[in-house]
């Protein structure tokens, strides 16, 4: 399947690097990414926004697929903007899929959230997501394709983790009552883009997360814990210095189910919580040594 993809980062690599079937191209903000990602195997093209390099309109329409994982502050709307005739003239154009986020929920005091709950988002970066879904999802209908929305938890993997944060003396254990958060694993956010892009089924909107609602903290705990180190003391949420985006990201409270793409798509995560997927990684090796 000859797939676009709008930003080739960390998931969309790993998607690319599993799936040999996949004839991969896309896009980097710069010459250096466009390099790395060309030593990959992968046609890439430089767009920023602004620029577009040559070549990647005769890539574009020669897809059968796009998948969009560039964030809102990275041109998204450029990206459709400029080049929706390109997207419109793709011939073999069959799915459209957006990377989003989980995030564009909301508050939901703690309660379990589905692809059928309210987006309560009243954050920048939220409405930024909700604005990118419309977007998106209208550039894909003018098209004659219902979009594919698969809503991300927080993502980790090899290296990007709270084993590599430990080490990096970056982790904290902050402590709000109450609080609890999904996380998806890079390899299940890839197994579920899979499932979606080969299944023939109708877009929609898809959840993608673990099967555990944590504490941040403990999942902090358990990653020293395998590493034979200790813990970062607990700090009060109340008394944490916190960044703009951390202290948003606490505003919120979910449980998120993914009890839709098990049922209808029979997805099966291979690393239903924190501790399947950081125990992982510590076998692959990561996290050890000084």
């Amino acid at each position: 399947m000859r797939v676009f993809f709008f930003g080739v980062g960390y998931c969309a690599r790993r998607l690319v690097a599993r799936e040999s079937w996949i004839e991969a191209s896309g896009t980097a903000r710069s010459a250096e990414g466009v390099a790395a990602l060309r030593a990959e195997g992968v046609a890439a093209y430089a767009f920023d926004g602004a620029h577009v390099d040559p070549g990647l309109e005769r890539a574009l329409k020669k897809a059968e697929a796009i998948v969009v994982s560039i964030p809102p502050r990275d041109g998204t709307g450029a990206a459709v903007e400029r080049l929706k005739a390109a997207i419109n003239a793709a011939a073999d154009l069959r799915r459209v899929l957006y990377y989003s986020t989980i995030g564009v929920y909301g508050d939901h005091g703690g309660g379990w959230v589905d692809e059928t709950s309210a987006t309560l988002t009243r954050t920048f970066r939220g409405l930024a997501r909700l604005e990118d879904e419309a977007r998106w999802t209208a550039a894909a209908r003018a098209r004659g394709v219902e979009p594919d929305i698969l809503r991300l938890a927080g993502i980790y993997g090899p290296g990007r983790n709270a084993l590599i944060n430990l080490r990096q003396g970056q982790a904290r254990r902050i402590v709000k009552p109450g609080q609890v958060f999904n996380r998806a694993h890079v390899d299940d956010i890839a197994e579920l883009t899979r499932l979606v892009l080969t299944r023939g089924l109708e877009g929609q909107i898809w959840n993608v997360a673990d099967d555990e609602p944590a504490p941040p903290q403990d999942v902090v705990a358990y990653a020293a814990a395998l590493l034979g180190l200790p813990p970062p003391p607990e700090e009060p949420f109340d008394e944490a210095r916190l960044s703009s985006m951390t202290a948003e990201f606490y505003a919120d409270n979910k449980r998120v189910s993914i009890a839709k793409a098990k049922t209808v798509l029979g997805f099966v995560p291979a690393y239903p919580t924190y501790r399947e997927g950081l125990r992982a990684v510590v076998e692959a090796g990561e996290g050890r040594g000084a």
